[in-house]
């Protein structure tokens, strides 16, 4: 089996993010923006929305699950760094969209070229002060 890099695993998990939420009807501003050493995975926004999205993707065997949460991952710190990018997104392009931070985790399957076989969309996943909001 192929061994895929984590670069690799995290470009495939963006595409894929971004095709599951233009499914379902939100349209993608930006990619990949960094204000420094922060950075905005995915900007995209609907009639009510500016999101911002944090995409956590990783590969797995066939359809098992991991034991933790990729979600995880988006300990305090990130969300913080991601709050900072956001703000200084939002100040180069103006919007009266609502902001919201949402976490959207993607598991691709190493057997079949990383073909995305699970996505899990958390809308609202935490605020602009870092706080988890479940």
């Amino acid at each position: 089996m192929k061994i895929y890099t984590s670069r690799q695993v995290g470009r495939k998990g963006e595409r894929a993010a971004a095709k599951f939420l233009r499914r379902k009807g939100y349209r993608t501003v930006a990619r990949n923006r960094h204000f420094g050493r922060n950075e905005l995975d995915l900007v995209v926004k609907n009639k009510q929305y500016i999101v911002f999205v944090e995409v956590k993707a990783r590969s797995v065997e066939g359809e098992d699950t991991l034991p933790y949460r990729p979600a995880e991952a988006v300990d305090r710190e990130k969300r913080l760094r991601t709050a900072k990018a956001a703000i200084a997104y939002l100040n180069e392009n103006k919007t009266a969209l609502c902001p919201r931070f949402d976490v959207i985790e993607v598991y691709l399957d190493r057997a079949k070229k990383l073909r995305p076989v699970k996505i899990n969309h958390i809308m609202d996943a935490f605020s602009a002060n870092g706080n988890i909001r479940r």
